[in-house]
């Protein structure tokens, strides 16, 4: 009996993705949920699973568009389903791969270690669980072509040819070398950037700057870290504090929280925010729905749970749709001050940086304390500098009196 497999819908406004990178190859026995295709869309990338167990036909090469419902390979089921090793144990399907001797692999891992001939058990994992992801490979083949041992004799390149690295893969060249290496971007890069620049080009952006004491917020989660980790089963981190604010902060100043929609101001009356995260395909904003409902436990869950999914590939569309405002950390990579761009059509956006300790003046007495840089973004058009200063002194004064946003007076 034979399979096709398809393109399936990930969204209302998607109608086609770009077929990143096949994880398996043709005439391979596959099995019932294992990851058979990176499929890149504007908006996120997924990894799709086979429906069934049996032997697959590949149809469509990688890096070709394929519209949602098209046919990309074709699944045999039946005696495929039943191979089974020399000793006579089935196969057991995988999502990811560990030999007795080396840790386990991702897919794109998987597919990265074969294409470089790289020894598994001689790689450190990063990922979960210390599982090895495909930036540990390249990290290994960057250490491999850069390394003083011997090699064979390779043909010379003319300096004006570029050099083509494996798919998903840049390898420095060697110092003083005149190569070039190109990579297609992926269909999630090229939507940033088009956000980013019409972000730029569409509206009146501003920012302002203040910084808060987070010593309140530290000595709070020093108190209480273990028991709440104890009780609700996730560590009290410092988003949680900050979702809280900006929900305090757009309760006094609303206008931070709208968007403009043609010749209309649209108004939420709740606060969805989008929590900008870092990921090996790209920045990725996935969104908080209703948290001024949520308790800090409840936060911390979705936050983590969404950032998960995000770096594994498996954010779902819906998850990146809609957020009235961003939160964006660039504090977790060592930035001291910045200015985030809009998340369109959103207003606003907030900046979180590294936690420094600084010489401050309190009560007329210069003492250490351990600070952060907060910068907002704005659209003027929507926002005027009266309320955005004001929204961003009230998240300052949430963030210092953390008392108050639990007591939510």
């Amino acid at each position: 009996m034979a399979t096709d497999i398809k393109v399936p819908s990930v969204g209302e406004s998607i109608s086609e993705g770009v077929l990143a990178r096949w994880l398996v190859k043709s005439g391979e026995v596959v099995h019932a949920n294992q990851p058979l295709f990176e499929l890149e869309t504007d908006k996120a990338s997924q990894e799709i699973p086979a429906p069934a167990t049996g032997t697959i036909e590949l149809l469509v090469k990688e890096g070709e568009k394929v519209p949602i419902g098209a046919i990309v390979a074709r699944l045999t089921e039946g005696a495929a389903a039943s191979v089974a090793t020399p000793t006579g144990t089935p196969v057991q399907p995988a999502q990811s791969v560990a030999s007795s001797s080396g840790p386990m692999l991702s897919p794109s891992a998987q597919k990265m270690v074969a294409e470089n001939q790289i020894d598994p058990a001689s790689l450190a994992g990063t990922g979960r669980g210390g599982r090895v992801i495909k930036e540990d490979v390249a990290a290994a083949v960057v250490q491999r072509e850069t390394s003083p041992a011997p090699k064979p004799a390779a043909p010379i390149i003319p300096a004006v040819a570029p050099s083509v690295a494996p798919a998903g893969l840049t390898v420095p060249a060697a110092q003083g070398s005149r190569m070039e290496s190109r990579t297609r971007m992926t269909a999630i890069r090229q939507r940033i950037a088009e956000r980013l620049l019409a972000a730029q080009q569409n509206a009146a952006i501003l920012s302002t700057f203040n910084e808060a004491d987070m010593s309140g917020i530290m000595a709070l989660r020093t108190r209480y870290k273990d028991s709440f980790q104890k009780r609700h089963g996730v560590s009290l981190g410092f988003m949680s504090f900050f979702v809280k604010a900006v929900v305090e902060a757009a309760r006094a100043y609303p206008a931070v929280n709208a968007r403009i929609e043609g010749n209309e101001i649209v108004q939420p009356h709740y606060v969805d925010v989008g929590v900008a995260v870092s990921t090996e395909k790209g920045l990725m904003v996935p969104v908080l729905r209703d948290v001024g409902r949520l308790a800090f436990a409840q936060i911390e869950k979705g936050i983590a749970e969404l950032a998960v999914r995000a770096r594994d590939g498996k954010i779902s569309v819906a998850d990146l749709q809609g957020g009235t405002f961003t939160i964006t950390n660039g504090g977790v990579f060592g930035s001291l001050l910045s200015t985030p761009i809009l998340n369109p059509p959103q207003s606003g956006i907030l900046g979180m940086h590294t936690i420094q300790k600084r010489p401050v003046v309190v009560d007329d007495q210069i003492v250490i304390r351990p600070m952060m840089y907060l910068a907002l973004s704005y659209d003027h058009r929507v926002i005027d500098g009266r309320e955005a200063v004001g929204f961003l002194v009230r998240v300052k004064e949430c963030l210092e009196n953390p008392e108050r946003l639990m007591l939510e007076v």
